[in-house]
């Protein structure tokens, strides 16, 4: 979503967007402002008026950071009669809480009175309702509640167990509390001001979601950019993007219960509509900053294990060791009108789970994690067997979610699995970058069972399945009229022949043999899929392109930074450079953060990037992907100028590619 004339302000699972002059209007559709944490808006209702009149925005609101807001507003002048006051507003979301600094400044010479009031609201309203798809759900039994206190007002929100509270208070207390008439109250402070004097109001908003979790335990340890290597001489726009990268990745992490009910912060996907635990997204993001930042991925793995499904619920598409692929705590799903309370729609992050775990192991050094998780990683194997199609198909398999998600790779859009013609693929479906993350999972798994656990028997048996399953998809995979892997098999086995940037998680994953590495890194490079900013989803001159579509031609920074990391590691450094170059041309016309996704128009025909309409920002994985471009840099050996590639490997034996 881009955020037009708002402001935008996060902090550990709250955030609050906020007009120009800071107000909240209630709004609803592709841009529903106010204060929200556990897929909730606790106010909806947020207006200043000074004398009875609407202020004009002078300075529209402004970062100071992440977290805080200012802006500068005034009365209704002219000329002949400049503005009796100025009003200076400073916003601060801290987890739960809005707390907000009036401060009246007299602009002139002689005592003064001014009237300000503050209309607010809670509607409590589940973000699925807010959203633009004209769906319409029942709350029976819901009862809202408005309490006047000493120093404000106490909004209540109640439907059978659920029950959720907003408190508004104010230092110095209101003179007055009104009903409006309409289920708002306004808060009322007569205030004299001596000559070029000021008063100041602090008013704090206090969430009180239901079912909200203690505080995280241990220390936050989320040090700043100062540990962060640079990216040596002529990247000045990488050490931007990373260390804003890094401020956008610490303001997304949100409480998250582990196995032991310790309480973990991990990465949010993104705001305004995914400030939840993502399993997919919070892996990848773990992925990328791990060398730099260990906490992400040492919070994000208890988290997932934890909420690892341990029965089979069709509901949900949960199976015994299927990591999670979406966590909601709102009404809503509490209730189970939507299914997303832990939804298991994702064939893919079961294996990146257990990629990240050896990857976790092998950059800190520490075991300890890998051990303390081994009886989840061995579920999740379990389950690539048996629930998600190793066994019976030789692959990783999902079935289109009538209710949920259609689709359950990374491009979960409709359509976005579909043949160059643009006809959706049907049936159950075989996306390619699964199989490379299993391939993957299922070594290092291997990796970990020699070294950690002591079982070299499974090890084998592991490696021997890894070793089938890349003989297989290298015959059934790869189209020889296009020299480049099938998007998918449809449910026929049909390859799903368009031409996506999937096939960069491959290179990334290691599963293609080195004769075809170098192809396939190059051919991603070509102008039909490289805009100038990055490369797309899809290549253009396809009839399934479109520009705008989610994933059928818009350009994901996340993606090209899993495609970089696989060219620095088959040692295509030239391409490598090209990529990031692209990508930090795109960050530094956002203010140096990537955006989760642009259109895919080329930047020879438009010289600016093209925003998409409904991208969130910040985003973790867009936050994390400036890292992983510093990562694949390193591994090209840019940084000591020997330009080698290097290979992160695998322990054990590694599968033979197949012949041809």
């Amino acid at each position: 979503m881009t955020v037009t004339h708002h402001r935008l302000l996060v902090h550990n699972g709250t955030f609050a967007l906020l007009g120009p002059s800071g107000d909240v209007t209630g709004a609803r559709g592709a841009l529903p402002d106010g204060l929200f944490t556990r897929d909730a808006r606790h106010l909806s209702r947020w207006q200043l008026t000074v004398d009875g009149i609407i202020p004009t925005v002078l300075v529209p609101t402004t970062d100071g950071s992440g977290d805080t807001a200012s802006c500068v507003l005034t009365p209704p002048g002219g000329g002949g009669e400049p503005p009796a006051h100025t009003v200076f507003r400073e916003q601060t979301v801290t987890a739960g809480t809005l707390v907000e600094r009036v401060r009246v400044v007299s602009n002139r010479a002689t005592d003064d009175r001014t009237l300000v009031a503050l209309t607010v609201d809670a509607d409590f309203a589940d973000q699925f309702e807010l959203r633009s798809d004209h769906r319409w759900y029942e709350k029976p039994h819901a009862v809202r509640t408005r309490e006047t206190l000493p120093d404000g007002v106490a909004f209540g929100y109640r439907r059978r167990e659920w029950h959720s509270r907003t408190v508004v208070s104010a230092e110095p207390a209101p003179d007055a509390v009104e009903d409006t008439g309409s289920g708002a109250r306004r808060l009322v402070w007569r205030l004299e001001l001596e000559p070029h004097g000021s008063v100041e109001l602090v008013l704090r908003v206090a969430a009180h979601p239901h079912g909200a979790p203690g505080p995280a335990t241990g220390t936050d340890g989320f040090p700043g950019t100062d540990a962060l290597p640079s990216a040596g001489p002529g990247q000045r726009a990488l050490d931007r993007a990373c260390a804003r990268g890094l401020v956008d990745l610490a303001a997304l992490r949100i409480p998250a219960e582990g196995p032991d009910g310790a309480i973990h912060r991990v990465p949010a996907a993104g705001v305004p509509w995914f400030l939840t635990l993502l399993g997919r997204h919070a892996l990848f993001a773990s992925l990328f900053a791990l060398p730099y930042r260990p906490q992400p991925a040492a919070a994000t793995l208890p988290a997932l294990a934890a909420t690892q499904a341990t029965e089979e619920d069709p509901a949900r598409i949960a199976q015994p060791g299927k990591i999670v692929h979406e966590v909601r705590h709102g009404e809503l799903a509490h209730f189970g009108q939507v299914p997303y309370a832990r939804y298991y729609g994702a064939v893919d992050s079961t294996p990146l789970f257990l990629v990240l775990l050896d990857e976790h192991a092998r950059v800190t050094g520490d075991t300890g994690l890998a051990r303390a998780l081994e009886g989840n990683a061995r579920a999740a194997v379990e389950w690539m067997f048996r629930h998600g199609g190793l066994e019976e198909h030789g692959y990783l398999v999902y079935h289109p979610d009538e209710g949920g998600l259609a689709n359950q790779s990374w491009k979960d859009s409709p359509g976005a699995i579909c043949f160059a013609d643009g006809t959706p693929a049907k049936g159950p479906i075989t996306a390619a970058a699964a199989q490379g993350y299993a391939w993957d999972a299922l070594l290092r798994t291997a990796g970990l069972a020699r070294r950690v656990w002591g079982d070299p028997g499974w090890a084998e048996r592991l490696e021997s399945a890894a070793r089938s399953l890349r003989e297989r998809f290298l015959a059934d995979f790869w189209m020889p009229e296009h020299d480049f892997p099938a998007l998918a098999l449809d449910g026929t086995g049909r390859r799903v022949n368009a031409l996506a940037s999937d096939a960069g998680h491959l290179l990334w994953s290691g599963i293609l043999d080195p004769e075809r590495t170098a192809t396939v890194g190059r051919r991603l490079l070509e102008p039909d899929f490289f805009t100038g900013w990055g490369v797309r989803t899809l290549a253009a001159g396809q009839d399934a392109y479109h520009p705008l579509a989610y994933h059928r031609g818009g350009v994901w920074p996340h993606d090209n930074a899993v495609l970089a990391l696989g060219l620095a590691r088959h040692g295509l450094c030239e391409e490598v450079d090209r990529l990031t170059s692209g990508l930090m041309a795109l960050a530094e016309r956002h203010d140096h953060r990537l955006p989760e996704v642009v259109a895919g128009y080329g930047r020879g025909d438009h010289p600016e990037p093209v925003p998409h309409p409904y991208a969130c920002s910040p985003q973790a994985w867009a936050a994390a992907a400036p890292l992983a471009l510093l990562t694949a840099h390193r591994e090209a050996g840019r940084e000591s100028g020997t330009g080698r590639c290097g290979d992160r490997g695998h322990d054990g034996p590694v599968p033979e590619p197949a012949a041809g």
